[in-house]
């Protein structure tokens, strides 16, 4: 099975909830268990989440979710065009935030990485983020 679906919407955090089951919904398809779909809805909330109060302190702009499935793997790209990131590798470390004022835990990465099997990040000052995850549906334990 190969399929692709790409979604924009506004960085509002309204819009989080909405991103997050479009996408589980999308990825129904390849038949997850509950706990696939409970794993990539964290990771894709972490990543827009990160999208709006990160990418877009201020103002609302377009926050773009881009999906592939192919046998049995989900792919999915959360982009954002922000204020970037300096240092992806400080911002990837647990309890790092860069907005300590909102009471941000700094754990949105180390989730990402605790549900999807692959997680990548790529980031330019000024230029915005593209959070890459990738999990392969269908590891059933025996």
């Amino acid at each position: 099975m190969n399929n692709e679906m790409t979604l924009a919407f506004d960085s509002i955090s309204e819009n989080e909830g909405f991103a997050r089951v479009a996408v589980a919904a999308f990825v129904t398809q390849l038949d997850p268990t509950l706990e696939e779909v409970a794993d990539i809805k964290t990771a894709v909330s972490e990543a827009v989440t990160n999208a709006i109060i990160h990418g877009y302190p201020e103002g609302v702009h377009t926050v773009v979710i881009r999906s592939r499935l192919t046998d049995s793997v989900v792919e999915i790209w959360v982009t954002d065009e922000g204020v970037g990131i300096e240092n992806v590798r400080r911002a990837m470390e647990p309890l790092y935030t860069s907005r300590p004022e909102q009471e941000r835990s700094g754990l949105g990465f180390l989730f990402m990485e605790a549900f999807m099997d692959e997680v990548h990040v790529e980031s330019s000052p000024g230029m915005g983020t593209t959070v890459y995850l990738r999990k392969q549906i269908g590891r059933r334990e025996g």
